[in-house]
């Protein structure tokens, strides 16, 4: 990770907004920072803290990356911050994840994937002692959504009685998601998508080939676009593609056997963004997802009801909530292509 963080071209507005607090005097306590998947709010959060530790903070507010505090920070080991996160977030070195990250862990045990209570409760003596050189102290929550019920409760309290000089940060890509009581005691900022324009020419800065295609496979979220971009998975993703477009019994487990080692919730998406193609086409006559595909999902649209989509549909959204777990990837496919190929 740099010494400083950088915004991205998106961000700029809302980092005015918070840096107008700051300069009036009306810095909350916590924030709450909330929007979709895949455009950059954990990096956003910590360029946030990183900014709040600087100790010559530039003239727009961003960190200057070359004091004490931006060193300690970039190496994660400065002693006014913390961040909470779930264990299976947690890496041994480097900096990413699906804001723009990757994640890796050499742990026996599987990696929780809540905050859990004894994190939080871990906060109370970092937030019982004096901060370094009397600044401030922040605390980065992410995601949020990740607290079970027992971490939530727990961090009320610290919500409701903050200690001086403390600032808390919690990021999350749905409101909804976290504890009402929770919700109230923050200030909420809106992290919103870019526009298709802004979002392509900052994939094209990226070197990515076919932009306008990787941006709407991802539903307009360009981090989640580059990450599609960059991971070489475009030709199994294009097969898996044509036999959905020509569903035929005999190629199924050929495809399963070709995709068995691949993600199980990256081959899921694939077929739920197909679905959902035709759903939204046989009612609005719009393809979201695989616009370059049109023509294939207007063939497929006659030749499926919409009880049999609707089904489909449901059986992969159960399939979702098992995706991280699969007894077999292998037979899922198989299962879920032969459900799609039972349909015509």
């Amino acid at each position: 990770m740099n010494s400083i963080l950088t915004l991205y071209p998106w961000q700029h507005h809302i980092w005015k907004q918070l840096q107008l607090l700051k300069g009036n005097g009306r810095w909350p306590h916590a924030i709450l920072l909330y929007g979709p998947e895949g455009i950059g709010k954990k990096v956003f959060a910590e360029m946030l803290a990183q900014s709040i530790l600087c100790e010559s903070p530039q003239q727009g507010g961003q960190a200057c990356g070359s004091c004490s505090s931006c060193g300690w920070f970039s190496q994660y080991s400065h002693p006014d911050y913390r961040r909470l996160r779930p264990e299976n977030l947690e890496e041994e070195g480097g900096e990413s994840d699906s804001e723009g990250a990757t994640t890796s862990t050499k742990t026996v045990k599987t990696p929780s994937k809540e905050i859990v209570i004894n994190q939080v409760r871990q906060l109370s003596d970092f937030m019982s002692v004096s901060t370094h050189r009397h600044g401030m102290r922040v605390i980065v929550i992410y995601p949020a959504e990740a607290m079970n019920v027992a971490a939530a409760n727990a961090l009320l309290k610290s919500l409701e009685e903050p200690g001086p000089n403390t600032m808390f940060i919690l990021v999350c890509c749905s409101v909804d998601a976290l504890l009402p009581t929770l919700v109230s005691r923050c200030q909420q900022f809106a992290l919103t998508m870019p526009d298709r324009k802004q979002a392509l020419n900052w994939l094209e800065q990226q070197d990515i080939h076919q932009p306008a295609q990787f941006l709407a496979e991802q539903g307009g979220a360009p981090l989640a676009a580059l990450m599609s971009a960059q991971s070489g998975m475009q030709e199994q993703q294009q097969e898996f593609l044509r036999h959905l477009q020509h569903p035929h019994m005999n190629e199924v487990l050929k495809i399963a056997d070709k995709l068995h080692k691949s993600p199980m919730t990256l081959v899921l998406s694939w077929m739920q963004r197909w679905l959902y193609d035709i759903f939204s086409y046989k009612l609005s006559g719009t393809v979201r997802y695989y616009p370059h595909y049109q023509k294939e999902v207007d063939a497929i649209n006659t030749l499926i009801s919409m009880p049999a989509l609707l089904a489909l549909i449901d059986a992969n959204t159960q399939r979702r909530a098992m995706a991280e777990h699969p007894l077999s990837t292998k037979l899922v496919i198989e299962e879920m292509l032969l459900e799609y190929v039972d349909c015509f």
